[in-house]
């Protein structure tokens, strides 16, 4: 059985350009989709006793629930704060970069071509590797 990659994007054609990618790197991965901060929080409280995710692929502007707020909630809690997270999004803000590097996060600036994503999420797919 796969093992499953959290993406949390309110964007459905990037949540679709973030499965394709993974997808074609390695079927076997399963994906779960949120589409705010709270939603994804939702999603792994619930999974907690379950299954949890080996990656959490992260947008930072969201409504609802943004990246930054979803990260913090993240980290608070001690059975989620060792899921790797990957923000990958638009912003090349140095605020933004600065937050990840203070919260231990990568942050990946979206790529525009769909080879570049697929390389990306082959790179993003290590996390996940025992």
């Amino acid at each position: 059985m796969g093992r499953i990659v959290l993406c949390v994007d309110d964007d459905p054609d990037d949540r679709e350009l973030i499965r394709s990618a993974v997808f074609n790197v390695d079927p076997s991965y399963r994906m779960a989709f949120a589409t705010n901060g709270s939603e994804a929080i939702k999603y792994l409280l619930d999974s907690i006793d379950t299954e949890l995710p080996c990656l959490i692929i992260l947008d930072i502007n969201m409504p609802v629930m943004d990246g930054k707020q979803t990260i913090l909630e993240i980290k608070k809690i001690p059975e989620l704060m060792e899921i790797p997270v990957v923000v990958f999004t638009t912003s090349n803000h140095p605020s933004d970069k600065h937050f990840c590097e203070m919260m231990g996060v990568e942050m990946v600036t979206k790529p525009a071509s769909l080879k570049q994503i697929n390389q990306e999420a082959k790179k993003l797919l290590h996390y996940c590797e025992d």
